[in-house]
C-alpha cells in the first residue's frame, strides 16, 4: 500500500503499514534461509498425498472399466492400480525433488576447501596406494 493512501485508512494506519511491511522481510528472510512453516509442510504433505491417490484412483477406474468391457484371465483392475501407484510415487519423488531443493547442487565453501589444502597435519595416503 502506497504510504499516501495510509492516511485514508480508519484508525492506525501506519501501524497496518508497518505490520505489512514487517511480515513480508520475515517472509522474504524465511525464504533466503530456506526454513518453512507449518503451513507449507501440511501443503507438502497433501500435494504428495494426492499425487499418489490420484493416479491409482485413476488407474483402478480404467481397470474396472476393462475388466467388466472385456473380461479376461488377467485383472486389469490391479495390474493399473500398480502402474497407477507406481506413476504416483514417481510424481510425488518429483514433487519432492523440487519443492525440497534437492536439484540444487551442493553448496562447497571455498575457503575450507582451501584451508583444507593447507592444513600441515593432514596426512594424504601415498599416490600409489596400500600395498
Amino acid at each position: 500500500m502506497a504510504p499516501e493512501r495510509v492516511r485514508d485508512l480508519p484508525g492506525n494506519g501506519e501501524e497496518l503499514l508497518r505490520e505489512v511491511v514487517r511480515k513480508g522481510e520475515r517472509r522474504e528472510r524465511a525464504r533466503r534461509e530456506g526454513r518453512h512453516g507449518l503451513g507449507y509442510g501440511l501443503g507438502l504433505f497433501g500435494l504428495i498425498g494426492w499425487s499418489v491417490a490420484v493416479p491409482t484412483l485413476l488407474g483402478i477406474a480404467l481397470g474396472v472399466w476393462i475388466d467388466r468391457r472385456y473380461p479376461s484371465p488377467y485383472s486389469w483392475t490391479l495390474m493399473l492400480m500398480l502402474a497407477g501407484i507406481v506413476v504416483g510415487c514417481l510424481n510425488a519423488w518429483f514433487w519432492l525433488r523440487r519443492e525440497g531443493g534437492l536439484d540444487d547442487p551442493p553448496r562447497r565453501d571455498p575457503a575450507r576447501r582451501v584451508a583444507a589444502r593447507r592444513d600441515p597435519t593432514r596426512r594424504d595416503p601415498p599416490p600409489g596406494g596400500p600395498s
